[in-house]
């Protein structure tokens, strides 16, 4: 470098002199963010260091949220797990563990997530497809059959009936004789997300966020280990959006979350450092980790300055991150190996606390043992073979890592402002706009790969005809038989007069407007299903059809 010229002359003499001439391709990001060709100390200031990036441990915790980070202790390594009977998943959870899954993570079936029962017309053809069929406490009993809830942290995927599959983990734990106050893990139980993209809902919006403000006092009182929300990005990005649509829309229903907890006179400092995050980890290496790096300091600036939360750890951003499924392809399906590593890598260098690696199979079905030892061998290779974890946040400083962070927080913070001139999240889904941001992102991006300005390999370019041979995971028509046998059975055995009075009482309640999770617990410790809890519940807080959006 020459001393007379400035860093800004001497970038646009390598410009100039050295760059050379791009090939034909597209140079942006998974999301269509254009990358310069080149960064520098000119894409960061002086000033930003302290501000912006600081050190590990230390606010605004871009760098991450613990000084030691994976020197001091690895990520949880959970692996996604259901199908079938509860007797079937709970097979493959001694499978996992004793495999070193070091977390369970408990996938259910598309009508427990709608909260209907397995003998409802409607659960025809789905019981135990898509995950593990949970009707009652009896089912649950089943499904954590020799599995100390005092000693094994357990995550549940559930939104709508979140309050009724909280009280079964409860109870379970009653039986078992671990106390609510031992129990660890962490309830999904965020609805506002499936309104927006997922589509699993049950009741109007307003009520479903009561509900979750129910389960979150509930846990204050009772669960002081316990996670009561995972605010989830993870559905937003596999319904189509783009990285920072992800961040923005996410970190928008975390504040509409902590808004309706501190109405209801709730302190922000007793429920905000059990808020957690789950995050989706896509394909495009550094947009992954820059999104989650400009999560962390979004949430712990918008905890301290907006809402006032005085402990630092309401501040702090914790989350779990699963790759991405969307990103798998039916066509050679064993290139899904290298995706879900490549991502998981991006997730760990982003810094989760948690991570789920997706099966090469699960585009197809269900995964089966073998491919689901594929994915948690790659968590571990990651852990143990790399090297990845001997130094903490090791792409901290990198000019291209920095400068894509703070593109991702103004990104995030214009779309505050576009959402706060609707009035808020609730009213933009009213409107429709999260909804057609996502349907308008998927569709940029699905035009891109059919004029190939994105490349998909095996899909658009490299594209083979042999067919894929792996095997795959088919569930018995029988499951579903058995099931609804198994309630059927459940119905004649258990004392209808105490359901039906422990369902009386929580309809009473929700009409009251009452926190409902005392009488949900006794609704399912006296085996009422969850079928019936839910619909008891509607009947008092009504139920929600989507309007046509245009």
């Amino acid at each position: 470098m020459v001393r007379d010229r400035t860093l800004e002359e001497e970038y646009r003499i390598w410009e100039e002199e050295r760059y050379g001439r791009d090939r034909s391709a597209s140079f942006t990001t998974l999301s269509d963010h254009a990358v310069k060709p080149l960064y520098s100390p000119l894409d960061t200031s002086p000033e930003s260091f302290p501000l912006d990036i600081g050190w590990p441990a230390e606010f605004p915790y871009t760098r991450g949220i613990y000084g030691n980070m994976y020197r001091g202790r690895l990520w949880t390594m959970r692996q996604f797990a259901g199908f079938g009977t509860a007797r079937d998943t709970n097979r493959r959870f001694h499978y996992l563990l004793q495999h070193g899954v070091t977390g369970l993570s408990v996938a259910f079936d598309n009508p427990t997530l709608m909260g209907i029962d397995s003998d409802d017309p409607r659960s025809v053809g789905e019981v135990g497809r898509t995950g593990v069929a949970i009707d009652s406490l009896a089912d649950m009993e089943v499904l954590f059959d020799g599995i100390p809830l005092d000693q094994v942290s357990t995550s549940m995927t559930i939104n709508a009936p979140a309050a009724v599959v909280l009280a079964m983990y409860v109870a379970v734990g009653e039986k078992q004789g671990v106390a609510p106050e031992e129990l660890t893990g962490t309830l999904q139980n965020d609805i506002l997300k499936e309104y927006i993209a997922q589509k699993e809902w049950i009741y109007p919006p307003a009520a479903g966020v009561k509900l979750i403000v129910d389960t979150v006092e509930y846990t204050i009182e009772h669960m002081p280990k316990y996670n009561p929300i995972s605010i989830s990005g993870y559905h937003i990005r596999e319904a189509g959006s783009t990285a920072v649509q992800e961040l923005a829309f996410t970190i928008a229903d975390g504040m509409t979350y902590v808004e309706a907890c501190l109405a209801r006179g709730l302190d922000v400092d007793s429920f905000a450092p059990r808020l957690s995050f789950f995050w989706n980890s896509h394909i495009d290496f550094f947009e992954e980790i820059a999104k989650f790096r400009a999560a962390r300091r979004i949430w712990a600036r918008l905890m301290r300055d907006k809402y006032g939360a005085g402990n630092p750890k309401s501040w702090l951003m914790r989350f779990h991150t699963q790759t991405a499924g969307v990103s798998l392809t039916a066509q050679q399906p064993e290139n899904n190996i290298v995706r879900t590593a490549l991502e998981a890598l991006a997730a760990v260098l982003g810094g989760t606390q948690s991570l789920h690696t997706n099966s090469m199979d699960e585009v197809l079905a269900l995964p089966t043992e073998k491919a689901v030892e594929i994915a948690l061998r790659t968590q571990q290779i990651l852990a143990h073979e790399t090297g990845v974890v001997n130094t903490v946040d090791p792409l901290g400083g990198s000019y291209f890592v920095e400068a894509l962070t703070d593109d991702m927080e103004r990104g995030a913070l214009d779309y505050f402002k576009r959402i706060d001139e609707l009035g808020g999240v609730l009213p933009g889904i009213d409107a429709g706009f999260f909804q057609r941001e996502l349907g308008d992102a998927a569709f940029h991006y699905q035009r891109q790969l059919e004029r190939r300005e994105k490349i998909v390999v095996g899909v658009n370019e490299f594209v083979t005809s042999a067919p894929s041979d792996i095997p795959v995971l088919k569930i018995d028509p029988e499951v579903e038989r058995s099931q609804i046998a198994g309630l059927t059975e459940l119905r004649t055995r258990r004392d209808d007069e105490h359901v039906s009075a422990a369902l009386a009482r929580l309809q009473s309640a929700a009409e009251r407007g009452d926190n409902v999770m005392p009488f949900v617990l006794d609704a399912v410790r006296a085996y009422a299903t969850v079928g019936e809890t839910s619909e008891t519940m509607k009947r008092a807080l009504g139920a929600y059809r989507e309007p046509a959006f245009v």
